[in-house]
């Protein structure tokens, strides 16, 4: 796994942190048969420590969702199985207090490593959008993308 030189700590923000091939495949499966087996990942051990099976529907919009989920965009929509791809952020600020709750309530790393690690995420976050949206996603708030979600799922 991937280092942060900063903290000394795995880097799940780094793209050598995920298996893209295995998620682009795990989204096909999903869309074309209605069930996947996927990881389950625990980051305060920095590994996977089990399974867990996803179903869907035929008519049901899923949404892939996390920092790496850009990357696989373009090849998504090659296969015919995109139907829209949006990068929801929120102001800097907010995106750093939320993560920095939910990491310490998940007891994901020390303290002072989170509120580092954090900083360091928030200056990172503009060019993680243009970065997204260079790879085909639209940025856009959480407010505004629930009418268009439901209008996708309507297809």
């Amino acid at each position: 796994m991937p280092r942060s030189e900063q903290l000394g700590i795995v880097d799940w923000d780094h793209p050598d942190s995920w298996n893209r091939v295995a998620a682009l495949d795990a989204l096909a499966t999903l869309v074309t048969t209605g069930r996947v087996t996927t990881p389950v990942y625990d980051i305060a051990a920095s590994r996977a420590v089990g399974s867990a099976e996803l179903t869907a529907q035929p008519h049901d919009l899923i949404l892939a969702e996390g920092i790496f989920a850009a990357d696989i965009v373009p090849d998504l929509r090659v296969r015919g199985l995109l139907a829209g791809a949006f990068c929801v952020h929120h102001r800097p600020g907010v995106t750093f207090v939320r993560r920095l709750v939910r990491d310490l309530s998940e007891r994901r790393k020390p303290p002072l490593t989170l509120v580092r690690r954090g900083l360091a995420l928030m200056r990172e976050e503009p060019a993680l959008i243009r970065r997204q949206q260079d790879l085909g996603a639209e940025p856009a708030r959480a407010k505004h993308l629930e009418p268009r979600l439901s209008a996708l799922a309507r297809r």
